[in-house]
């Protein structure tokens, strides 16, 4: 049995010696190593914090003392230590462990967290909660990265932590210079010159020499709001941008130097206060290939990768995984991906319109600008994790004569509602919105599945959200938006590969009609489908034929406006029934019903997408199946509503 093998709890973390802790770091790595190439998932991340999370475990006492990961994406570790071993051979699949903290699955994950630069609240907040019931030995800790403190979430907490001085709460800044990719912004650079040396003569004459060229971070910053306040010499020290706020300042800390970890943590504990406790790590820590890639330090590998261990190829390994895991086959070789046909587009736009802007928060390489950032880099604007002053930055650019795309997930549009309703559509600006992920993300579970964009969207007054269903349509439709100038667009469409291109057999007004009703049949159900759908609502349509029922089958291309050929097609029909990929309430269906209703279209409607809760993680196909959206059981909830409509329609011979 390896040292791993034998970790059930933090208790059993603490049992262990000084010695025997870099032996379960190792094992750790190589664990990890195998088992994210197996099943997909965050690598990077994880291999960077193991001796951090082993000390964190040997300090404090979870889950008494609350350990909250920011993103939560670098959790792997902490669910290993945790007890969770043999979730992780079908890791982010079900059955599995969730690739994020899971408060369904230990009493160790607090929350359910997976969006950057929220930890700090969660921590604020569960100190302030400990201190009135009067528990006031047990710790809060919150473990954020550099990269989510480019979030201003983040420092509206750290206001109210620094101004509680009776309320100990640990944050942990993991400092490895990187979000996905590297670290921007005045802020990163401030830290930068804090992790190229922890010793205070050579961030001397690192600021001498390299610092007053610097335009972001250069005298001017330095002198102006730190140097005739505190003196030069604190100017010089890396702890001044915390304690200003009235932060205590440990470090900054190796963050693969165990026992000092635990001798900082151990300092912070003691405290009684709010502590920063500044780590340096390196993100893909003790793995060669994650180390020395530039992109992203394999933050995120796909199921099947080929990784080495030791110069084994790791998915060719299962035999070496613990005696209950079972290794998932890899997946197929998959096509192009939406991304990539979103990325190719856009080079084409940039060279046609010098007008056009991209802008990121902090995920270049995810969302498919990087390509447009090599081609025009002054036009890319990486703002950070900031989806919020992403959007309102984009409706400045956009009075100013430019028409930015912003290019994001679509969970995280969540986070920047309000400037998407009051600063871009309430002034009419021509900004882009292309919503990556949208619909179901699979292993990325509840917090990722993109499935509220559409309902939100829908109450927007004056944006034109498109929908495409294949390649073809992602640039035919991304070609019209951004040629759109009295008002914002939105373009959404789901993680993984393109579907086959899906011709139209003919127009019905704006939207493309896919499939008509076989001559012997009548004009029993219009199918409206919503893009990506379009292919299953077909599907749908051959069954339904099969069964005597007569199908029109539409893909609307633009989900909002509706188009007006709509109520008259609905009016011939004996059926409308609507198909989508995002929450049923307030989504495209809700929309095609009261727009049927407040034309005084009598035909009824059945509207099927994802039920509205939280879906857990699974391949895209199963929580489909889950949600009662596949070709077989459409048709049957198809079949059975035709029935119901016909029978209304026989008298009864009691009569």
């Amino acid at each position: 049995m390896t040292l791993l093998e034998s970790i059930w709890s933090p208790r059993d973390v603490k049992a262990l010696t000084p010695d025997e802790l870099p032996v379960l770091a190792s094992e750790i790595r190589e664990f990890l190593i195998e088992a994210v190439s197996r099943n997909g998932g965050h690598l990077g991340p994880n291999l960077g914090v193991v001796e951090l999370t082993i000390a964190l475990h040997r300090v404090f006492d979870s889950p008494a003392d609350p350990i909250v990961w920011d993103t939560g994406h670098q959790s792997y570790v902490h669910k290993l230590l945790t007890g969770r071993m043999a979730g992780f051979a079908r890791l982010r699949q079900q059955g599995g462990v969730s690739g994020y903290p899971s408060r369904t699955e230990s009493e160790h994950d607090w929350v359910e967290n997976s969006h950057a630069s929220t930890s700090l609240s969660y921590a604020d907040g569960l100190a302030k909660a400990l201190h009135l019931r009067g528990e006031k030995r047990r710790r809060v800790v919150a473990v954020i990265g550099d990269g989510a403190l480019t979030g201003g979430m983040a420092w509206e907490a750290l206001n109210n932590i620094a101004g509680a001085k009776d309320r100990p709460v640990v944050i942990v800044v993991n400092d490895n210079g990187r979000s996905y990719q590297r670290t921007i912004g005045g802020l990163a650079d401030h830290l930068a010159s804090v992790r190229v040396s922890q010793r205070y003569e050579q961030v001397l004459d690192l600021v001498k020499t390299t610092l007053s060229h610097t335009p972001l971070v250069g005298p001017p910053l330095f002198e102006t709001l730190h140097g005739i306040k505190k003196g030069l010499k604190d100017v010089l020290q890396p702890q001044v941008l915390f304690e200003d706020l009235g932060l205590k300042y440990l470090g900054p800390i190796d963050g693969h130097d165990e026992q000092a970890l635990e001798h900082a943590l151990g300092r912070a504990r003691e405290f009684g206060g709010p502590v920063l406790v500044h780590v340096i790590t390196q993100k893909g820590r003790g793995y060669a290939l994650a180390e020395e890639n530039d992109e992203d330090c394999l933050h995120q590998v796909q199921p099947g990768a080929p990784v080495q261990v030791n110069g084994e190829m790791a998915a060719n390994r299962s035999a070496r995984a613990p005696a209950h895991a079972k290794a998932a086959q890899p997946a197929k070789a998959s096509r192009r991906g939406w991304t990539h046909v979103f990325a190719d587009e856009m080079i084409d736009i940039g060279a046609r319109r010098p007008d056009v802007v991209a802008i990121t928060a902090a995920m270049l390489h995810p969302t498919g600008l990087a390509k447009f950032a090599q081609a025009y880099p002054d036009r890319v604007f990486d703002v950070g994790i900031a989806e919020q002053h992403a959007v309102a930055s984009a409706a400045g650019l956009a009075m100013g004569g430019m028409h930015p795309v912003v290019a994001i997930y679509a969970t995280f549009l969540n986070r920047a509602f309000d400037q998407v309703l009051m600063d871009v559509a309430m002034h009419g600006l021509p900004v882009t919105f292309v919503l990556d992920r949208a619909g179901v993300t699979g292993p990325d579970g509840a917090s990722h599945h993109g499935m509220w964009d559409g309902s939100l969207l829908q109450i927007v007054p004056g944006i034109r959200v498109a929908v495409p269903r294949d390649g073809t349509r992602l640039t035919e439709l991304l070609r019209e938006a951004v040629a759109i100038s009295d008002g914002p667009t939105a373009l959404r469409f789901p993680r993984g590969s393109v579907a086959d291109d899906l011709p139209a057999v003919g127009k019905l007004g704006g939207m493309d009609l896919l499939a008509e009703p076989a001559e012997e049949t009548g004009q029993d159900v219009l199918l409206v489908a919503a893009g990506p759908m379009s292919a299953l609502a077909v599907e749908v349509a051959h069954r339904l034929t099969g069964q005597g029922i007569g199908v029109t089958v539409v893909d609307p291309r633009w989900v909002k406006p509706l188009d007006e050929a709509l109520a008259d097609a609905a009016a011939r029909h004996r059926l409308v029934v609507t198909v989508e990929d995002n929450g049923t309430a307030g989504g495209f269906g809700d929309a095609v019903a009261r727009y049927l209703r407040d034309a005084d279209i009598a035909t009824p409607i059945r509207t099927f997408g994802l039920p509205q809760r939280f879906l857990a993680h699974g391949e895209r196909g199963e929580v489909l199946a889950a949600a009662g959206l596949t070709s077989q059981q459409l048709a049957r909830a198809i079949t059975e509503a035709v029935a119901r409509l016909t029978a209304d329609l026989v008298p009864d011979p009691r009569d």
